[in-house]
């Protein structure tokens, strides 16, 4: 409750001092993700959050995923640190939405819409998302599953990549505290028909406890060229490579937790557009290589091997949506995707010193066909529908229905209803590594409804909304006692059902000041770890002069850091961020986070840092 009465009375502070992102000034905000094909966010069904570019690079971070956080209702990512996520034991940046964790493929990153996570482990890769490669994010809340296939049974992030269309150069650099350091440099350039962008970044930190170094390097490319008025191609590769380690929790130090983690990805597009129809043909290839060091307990003797795997992903997709008559759009789609790995136990020490054990050697296959009808009737009705058939080289076949309209009232008001099907086919570790493994797993299934209402009043200076919503899954994986035999077994016996109340708004106040909030509220049958109960942030900026000052709070209430025994947690953060443009090249920058020094952890044992401070430059050429 003091937290709570914090947040209430810090509600004045925030308000006299916002703008986050100024509110567009038409009502048709185009969106991608929810349909393959740009489209008014006004004719889906399912609710899109979009964080675009300004936004990203007033934060001045290099990492995506804490912005998220703070800006969707539903979604919250772990962190244990200032600065980097980590894997294996002690690592953060699980993504949950509306309480289904992306530790376990239920939530996934796409990246300008093809699927990006670990091929064995089956989960996003934090440390990849960087603001370096991001024109904008689009969040999609609610099962996404009908156009990306396995994984999106809660919604999906879509990292949509850099395309700029000038010349010029940007030079970010910033310096804090727990000898933190941030650099990033892009150019790019448009020549006639040809266009494109690059950008390089360097990234480190000790830690606010003793070993928990971080270090990154990064690099992203893209190329661009237009055939015709009506056809481009373009293609970009990203690449990031982190070192980190975790002195693991408080109660149970480790000595020589170190990873060495390299993700990359790459993509081909081939794209039309027309005037009633428009789609495109797209291959794309992620892989990670990892060498992991599990560490050891003080006292205990180092351990003689280090587990060593590479991972990939190999895609192609191909869609087109076309305009059979007036307000009609219907979208055909296919899928292709084959992913898996490779993992050992290499041993460094010991009579089989520079021997090999095998942990897993598989590779799966996805084929996958879509259809998605839209309808507009009259003025007031869009209505939504569409299907997948979706199958799985061992899990078996999904249909993957979906329906919802768009009630288009009077005011700019409008209420939306969708009825849609998530899934989840059993990932590598789960059907081939380790004791519980179980080859014969099926797909876990999830039915969501929701109904919303939203507006924009006020010479579309003021949005609200309201999201309700129900998930049903069922076939839950869970590791439980084998029924045939001794030890444990990953069997298809669990059930979630979460209910949830989303809200947000903007206020654009004036040219210098506006004004955004959201809230959601989570009620879980079961718990999971990272899904707080209550989530609340209300923030925004003032800009004036060449000044730009923003603040947010955020509060937390009922997260689970840990369960089986339950520990949950309930903290308010305050953070700053001040700017001021010196010149047209010069920008000069400080951040301020955890203000209040609030004490609080997300992942149990893993206390987060108290106040911390980061300032430094940006270059415009």
């Amino acid at each position: 409750m003091k937290h709570l009465t914090l947040f209430l009375a810090a509600t004045a502070i925030s308000f006299s001092a916002v703008n986050a992102t100024e509110l567009p000034d038409t009502l048709n905000e185009v969106v991608i993700t929810g349909t393959r094909a740009a489209t008014d966010v006004r004719q889906l069904s399912q609710t899109v959050n979009v964080i675009d570019r300004t936004a990203i690079e007033e934060t001045n971070r290099a990492s995506l995923l804490p912005l998220l956080t703070e800006q969707v209702p539903g979604l919250f990512i772990t962190q244990r640190g200032y600065s980097g996520f980590g894997v294996s034991g002690g690592a953060a940046g699980n993504i949950s939405m509306r309480g289904m964790t992306g530790g376990t493929a239920r939530m996934i990153v796409l990246i300008d819409g093809h699927p990006n996570y670990a091929g064995i482990y089956g989960h996003p890769i934090a440390d990849s998302y960087q603001s370096l490669m991001t024109e904008r994010v689009e969040v999609l809340r609610g099962p996404a599953s009908i156009l990306y296939g396995s994984g999106a049974m809660a919604g999906v992030v879509n990292i949509v990549t850099k395309k700029e269309e000038g010349t010029h150069a940007r030079l970010h650099a910033g310096y804090g505290s727990f000898n933190t350091a941030e650099t990033e440099f892009t150019a790019s350039t448009r020549q006639g028909k040809f266009s494109a962008v690059a950008s390089g970044s360097y990234n480190r930190t000790n830690g606010h406890r003793d070993n928990m170094n971080f270090e990154q390097f990064g690099g992203y490319a893209k190329l661009g060229y237009d055939i015709s008025d009506n056809w481009n191609a373009s293609a970009n590769v990203d690449v990031t490579r982190f070192k980190a380690s975790q002195p693991g929790s408080e109660s149970a130090p480790l000595i020589d937790a170190d990873q060495k983690i390299t993700r990359g990805t790459s993509a081909l597009f081939i794209e039309n557009r027309y005037a009633r129809t428009q789609g495109a043909v797209s291959l794309f290839y992620s892989w990670g290589d990892h060498w992991i060091n599990d560490g050891y307990a003080p006292g205990t003797t180092p351990k003689l091997f280090r587990f060593i795997s590479y991972d990939e992903m190999l895609g192609a997709s191909a869609w087109q949506s076309a305009s059979l008559f007036d307000g009609n759009r219907l979208t055909i789609g296919f899928d292709y995707y084959r992913y898996g790995g490779k993992a050992d136990n290499h041993f460094v020490d010991g009579p089989t010193a520079g021997q090999d054990v095998p942990q897993v050697d598989e590779r799966e296959d996805e084929f996958a066909g879509y259809l998605e009808m839209r309808q507009a009737i009259g003025s007031l009705l869009t209505l939504n529908a569409g299907l997948r058939v979706d199958h799985h080289s061992k899990a078996g076949t999904e249909l993957v229905p979906q329906f919802g309209a768009a009630f288009h009232l009077p005011a700019n008001a409008q209420i939306k209803l969708s009825v849609g099907k998530g899934f989840r086919y059993p990932i590598i570790r789960e059907m081939y590594m380790y004791p519980p493994q179980n080859k014969d797993l099926k797909a876990e299934s999830l039915w969501n409804y929701e109904l919303s209402f939203s507006q924009r009043i006020f010479n579309n200076k003021l949005y609200y909304g309201i999201n309700v919503f129900k998930m049903d899954a069922e076939n839950i994986i869970l590791t439980l006692p084998n029924p045939n035999g001794a030890g444990m077994l990953n069997q298809n016996s669990g059930e979630l059902k979460n209910t949830g109340v989303e809200v947000e708004a903007s206020y654009l106040i004036s040219k210098s000041f506006a004004a955004n909030c959201n809230y959601s509220y989570l009620k879980m049958e079961t718990p999971v770890v990272g899904a707080p109960e209550h989530k609340a942030y209300l923030g925004g900026s003032y800009t004036s002069n060449g000044w730009h000052a923003s603040t947010g709070l955020q509060y937390v209430n009922g997260l689970y850091s840990a369960v089986g025994p339950d520990k949950k947690e309930d903290f308010l953060l305050w953070n700053a961020r001040v700017s001021y443009q010196l010149s047209d090249m010069v920008q000069l920058w400080v951040n301020a986070d955890n203000l209040l020094n609030t004490k609080y952890q997300i992942n149990a044992g893993y206390p987060m840092p108290g106040i911390a401070f980061m300032g430094g430059i940006n270059l415009s050429f």
